[in-house]
């Protein structure tokens, strides 16, 4: 997998990415915002699926407008833009996964990939505003954390510093098991905004199954050929 920044806002680049394999995929045609994706294999040998799917004759379908335009290696795609009063801040507006590797653990691992470029560029720190406790456990993964804030959409705002955090320890002096207990209690206090509303099934069991539970592991930093 290669992990890229293609550009930053507010003159971005774009990306056709295939409406069926990918969530907000008209997001990214926009050019007001920065992109950065992670590159693979094409769903299939040939390139041809993560385009279009084929008809039980093998043949490709005509019915897509431009689909040869789509892009056909990007598995995984992240878009983000400042704040509009904050130039410190660089919101993660989308991130989406291509459907065949959903739950592999790449949108997290893009997530972390573009912080320390972002800081690179002189920002201080990351937001995103999620609206699902998949995408909330996700974020957490690539280091953030639930601010205790939600938009007026009812979605919930997380925060990161660009750089990896310190300890508790070594930044403020609170004892190591008092700050994991806070953060634990922290983590849980979002998933519970998230109980608190009519899921699906699949989300319902998800929340089940995480109560009591500590924030997931940060996941390993990828990094690129040029660092």
């Amino acid at each position: 997998m290669e992990f890229e920044v293609l550009g930053w806002p507010p003159d971005g680049p774009t990306l056709r990415l295939d409406y069926r394999r990918f969530a907000y995929a008209g997001k990214f045609v926009m050019s007001n915002t920065g992109k950065a994706v992670v590159r693979g294999p094409s769903a299939d040998p040939d390139g041809n699926t993560a385009m279009r799917e084929r008809g039980d004759s093998g043949e490709i379908p005509r019915d897509v407008p431009d689909a040869d335009d789509f892009e056909t290696d990007v598995v995984a795609a992240l878009a983000f833009n400042a704040d509009r009063t904050d130039d410190a801040t660089l919101w993660y507006r989308y991130v989406t996964v291509r459907s065949d590797v959903k739950g592999s653990g790449i949108g997290p691992r893009l997530a972390a990939f573009t912080a320390p470029r972002a800081a690179a560029r002189g920002y201080e720190r990351l937001r995103i505003a999620v609206n699902n406790p998949f995408a909330y456990e996700a974020m957490h993964k690539a280091g953030f954390r639930w601010t205790g804030r939600e938009t007026g959409l009812a979605e919930l705002v997380l925060e990161r510093p660009v750089e990896e955090e310190m300890t508790a320890t070594e930044s403020d002096g609170v004892p190591t098991d008092v700050a994991e207990t806070a953060d634990a209690n922290r983590y849980q206090a979002g998933l519970d905004r998230f109980r608190e509303r009519d899921l699906g099934e699949q989300e319902a069991t998800f929340l089940h199954r995480k109560r009591g539970a500590d924030p997931p592991a940060p996941i390993t930093q990828p990094t690129d050929p040029e660092g």
